[in-house]
């Protein structure tokens, strides 16, 4: 069988894309497959923040286009870049194994530290609230392009540093650009953030059930159910991540009130036996209900 796996054409997405594509080779070797890229509205419009150009959802709406006219099987994403919402006809058939969950500080080549009132490029609400209170006499300036670009940028002498995701970073093996990790109590993590997430028609799930990994399953379960609760869309900074100590699961969100510029971060601990994403999205549910108060 030929299975066309699309993504986004950057050097990440490609990466990402391959990466289940190797594990869809080894559990089914007789599988051709074959990689479809192309470029999306979102990477094709980078003078504005996604707000104003309606949001992470563009960067999947050409790949949900490809689907939908069966000229890919399946689409690799960032599954922080997802819409909170699947489509019914195109479901997250697999979710992969969580890479690094973490924020990273990238400082510009030949700067040794991060200076006081230096420049940190950041276009994430979410990043930029949670900076403030690390580096308040920093300027926080919008960046847009894909991980490659912006490191050009931050290398140019545009900025004096740059928030990225620690994933992608370590996907393209640039950990070495990384100068700090921020831990999930300094800098809370999109919900979903390192894991990759494998969407196309049902017929397509004993392909990719080899890629899903149960605990990341529950954990995108449980951040994207707090997220969809507070309708925590692109732009919003509402933010959670889900961790599994021993047999329990601490889930921690962040609430944004846009009526006061301020937001707050609550946790919860489950006991949760099984695998059952339903519980874990209660779990997500419940703690939403609780900041929103």
């Amino acid at each position: 069988m030929k299975i066309k796996v699309g993504s986004r054409e950057s050097r990440l997405a490609v990466r990402q894309a391959q990466i289940v594509m190797e594990k869809i080779r080894q559990f089914h070797p007789a599988a051709q497959l074959e990689i479809v890229t192309m470029k999306t509205t979102g990477d094709r419009i980078l003078h504005k923040t996604l707000d104003k150009v309606g949001g992470k959802g563009l960067f999947i709406k050409e790949l949900d286009l490809a689907l939908r006219e069966c000229r890919i099987d399946l689409a690799v994403h960032s599954l922080k870049d997802m819409p909170m919402e699947e489509p019914r006809d195109f479901p997250i058939l697999a979710c992969t194994r969580r890479e690094d969950p973490r924020d990273v500080l990238v400082l510009r080549k030949g700067l040794p530290a991060m200076p006081a009132d230096g420049v940190i490029g950041c276009s994430s609400l979410r990043r930029k609230l949670q900076l403030g209170a690390l580096f308040p006499s920093a300027r926080i300036e919008n960046i847009r392009g894909n991980v490659l670009t912006r490191l050009e940028k931050l290398d140019a002498g545009e900025y004096d540093a740059l928030v990225l995701a620690a994933a992608g970073l370590l996907r393209l093996g640039l950990e070495e650009r990384i100068s700090r990790y921020f831990s999930v109590e300094e800098i809370l993590p999109a919900a979903g953030q390192g894991i990759m997430a494998v969407q196309g028609s049902r017929r397509m799930k004993p392909f990719t059930d080899c890629a899903s990994d149960p605990d990341a399953v529950l954990a995108a379960a449980a951040e994207r159910a707090f997220v969809r609760e507070l309708d925590g869309g692109c732009s919003s900074p509402v933010a959670a991540h889900a961790e599994r100590q021993g047999q329990a699961w601490l889930l921690r969100g962040l609430y944004y009130e846009e009526e006061t510029g301020t937001y707050r971060i609550g946790t919860r601990t489950y006991e949760m036996e099984g695998t059952d994403p339903a519980l874990a999205a209660r779990m997500g549910r419940e703690l939403a209900d609780e900041l929103r108060g």
